[in-house]
């Protein structure tokens, strides 16, 4: 099937705040995807969630770079720089899971180590689990697996509002996730990939596709996905933020103790949801040290 989609002007990403990183882009079935790739060593793969894109993580990739790290970081269709399909029903959990494995297959990953948050929970630890040939790292951080149990009063709220806006303010909605200040050219900067209503379809059906119940599209996906990090026994760091209202601290023990390769959580303090935002330097360093603590580094 042919999507319709439309494409963020390049202009639109010019002048970026410490977003002066090279594009990379890939064709898959009739779609461009971005990426970054920057640096030479293992591979660590950031996966973004919602509304954002790579430029969350544009003060974390530096310094792992420096660390002796290659770092790649994509944009989900939708999102970022990739194309953006203007049509509802290509936003589904297997879609995104199928056309980020197809973005990252050609990029000869082995013994790379996935970070993920937000949605990038769900379809990053999805790709690693079922990819082990490219993945033997995890670093999960303030997100979830939607399995079809009853969601929280915080996250019906989130969908609630989404809901009932299809123009979604993305600026107002990043506003009110910081707990550090953010410069007016970072909040200017999540905006960009989203220049009118037709660019957000992403960005709004997200929310809407998180499984209610347990018959519900992407639940018995999830559920996989929880029983293969049931055995999931390789090197794992768990680090949330204190301040975030859907991902808490609880949240963070629970994926502590489904993943036999994590041990106890580790807390980023003055941090909301966008840790990456909030507290950058600490989620690099969290990253950096966890892997330099691994026996030769593996």
């Amino acid at each position: 099937m042919t999507w319709i989609a439309v494409r963020t002007p390049d202009r639109a990403f010019e002048g970026l705040p410490d977003y002066a990183f090279t594009p990379h882009y890939i064709e898959y079935k009739g779609l461009r995807l971005h990426y970054l790739d920057v640096g030479a060593g293992d591979p660590i793969v950031l996966f973004h969630g919602e509304p954002t894109w790579s430029f969350l993580y544009r003060n974390v990739i530096p310094p792992l770079v420096a660390a002796g790290h290659r770092v790649i970081a994509p944009d989900y269709p939708g999102f970022g720089r990739s194309d953006k399909p203007t049509d509802p029903a290509f936003y589904t959990y297997e879609r995104h899971s199928e056309f980020i494995e197809a973005l990252l297959a050609p990029l000869d990953l082995k013994d790379a180590t996935a970070v993920v948050q937000d949605w990038g929970g769900p379809i990053g630890l999805r790709v690693a689990v079922e990819h082990q040939e490219w993945f033997s790292r995890l670093v999960v951080m303030n997100t979830g697996l939607f399995t079809g149990t009853p969601l929280s009063e915080a996250f019906m709220a989130w969908r609630n509002f989404v809901e009932k806006t299809p123009d979604l303010p993305v600026r107002f909605i990043m506003e009110r996730s910081m707990v550090t200040t953010w410069d007016d050219a970072v909040l200017a900067a999540y905006e960009a990939p989203f220049p009118s209503l037709e660019y957000k379809v992403g960005a709004h059906v997200f929310p809407l596709i998180v499984p209610r119940t347990r018959t519900d599209p992407g639940a018995a996906a999830m559920r996989a996905v929880v029983d293969a990090l049931g055995g999931w026994s390789n090197p794992t760091l768990v680090m949330f933020s204190t301040e975030d209202p859907i991902f808490n601290r609880d949240v963070a023990h629970d994926f502590a103790r489904l993943i036999p390769g994590a041990g106890e959580p580790r807390f980023i303090e003055n941090a909301g949801h966008f840790l990456q935002e909030d507290q950058s330097a600490a989620v690099a360093q969290g990253i950096i040290d966890f892997l330099a603590s691994l026996p030769d580094n593996r």
